[in-house]
């Protein structure tokens, strides 16, 4: 019998997440049943919304049970399939979670899917042209909605989410403005990934700071904006954007340990006649499909240069990902399991 070591969500954070959160077990794998495909991951995606779901609390997801394997999308190879769609050595990406195996209802819609290599590598799936790409292209395409020329803005402008949205909003025509944590970050958004500026902030520690920052960036205003981490930061956005400005609100990471993050002048919504819509791009399979045409295309042509930030083995998961929550990666943050 096949061994699968699992990494199992075992107690609550109390504030921060720490280590001893997660439990590292090993497991049989089972005996695969009619319909059913054995996938040996060969990466595992760390993503901001994971801490989210480590809490008991209301929020747009069902809570990760206590004592079962930690969610995630992973990258790996069909070993073994009783399912006339998928073959032994096939690709796929789907949603195994922190282990490193996983049985898969091959019949079940959208679970597995099948992704070719040629051109893009697999573990991009997890990142530019997977989840993280999308939910760029949906928070610009669908939401900000720019026109050339409109100057737009988006918060962990390094990361996987925003690394393909410089891309896709430079395709636009855009003037796009990053904000990032050091000068190593900034330095690679301007010079790899095609942001017109980036701010540090760091630099920029608080609202007045990053407002006059974002003032010097953006000298026409801000059109868009896409956001990702909330607290001061929102805060100093909503004091540069043009009326009618649209924000689109994809994660607020500056909370997830708990803590509330009130809006300093929210009387800016109604001032500049602001559209904000929050998003989870797993409600919107309609897009995936164009957006990782388009993300592919950009990834295959060298126009989208995704970098990623690799912990090695399983047992690595739990502090890679606390490190992603204190941005200690560059680019997308990923775990390689074999």
């Amino acid at each position: 019998m096949t061994q699968n070591q699992q990494i199992l969500l075992d107690n609550r954070p109390q504030g921060e997440a720490v280590e001893s959160n997660f439990r590292l077990v090993q497991t049989d794998v089972p005996a695969l049943q009619d319909g059913e495909v054995l996938v040996r991951h060969h990466y595992l995606s760390l993503d901001p919304y994971m801490r989210g779901r480590m809490n008991d609390s209301k929020s747009y997801a069902a809570s990760q049970p206590l004592g079962e394997v930690m969610i995630g999308g992973t990258v790996g190879e069909v070993v073994e399939s009783r399912n006339p769609k998928f073959a032994v050595g096939d690709q796929v990406v789907g949603m195994g979670g922190w282990q490193q195996y996983s049985v898969v209802d091959g019949n079940a819609p959208g679970l597995l899917r099948k992704v070719d290599t040629t051109h893009v590598p697999l573990s991009h799936y997890l990142g530019a042209v997977g989840m993280p790409g999308v939910t760029a292209y949906y928070g610009l395409v669908k939401i900000i909605a720019p026109k050339a020329g409109e100057t737009v803005v988006v918060s962990a402008a390094t990361g996987a989410v925003g690394s393909a949205f410089a891309a896709l909003a430079k395709a636009r025509g855009c003037r796009v403005v990053g904000i990032a944590g050091g000068p190593d970050k900034c330095r690679y958004a301007t010079e790899e990934l095609g942001f017109d500026v980036c701010i540090d902030y760091r630099e920029n520690a608080d609202v007045k700071a990053m407002a006059r920052a974002l003032k010097e960036a953006c000298p026409d205003g801000i059109d868009g904006y896409f956001e990702n981490v909330g607290g001061y930061i929102l805060d100093a956005v909503l004091l540069r954007t043009n009326a009618f400005a649209r924000v689109a609100v994809c994660g607020m990471i500056a909370g997830y340990d708990g803590a509330p993050l009130p809006l300093q002048n929210p009387a800016l919504i109604l001032i500049n006649r602001l559209k904000i819509e929050g998003f989870i791009v797993s409600e919107h399979m309609e897009v995936w499909p164009d957006a990782l045409k388009e993300l592919g295309t950009l990834v295959g042509t060298g126009k989208l240069r995704p970098r990623e930030t690799v912990a090695q083995g399983l047992a690595a998961a739990p502090a890679a990902f606390l490190g992603l929550l204190k941005g200690k990666n560059f680019g997308k943050q990923l775990v390689k399991l074999v």
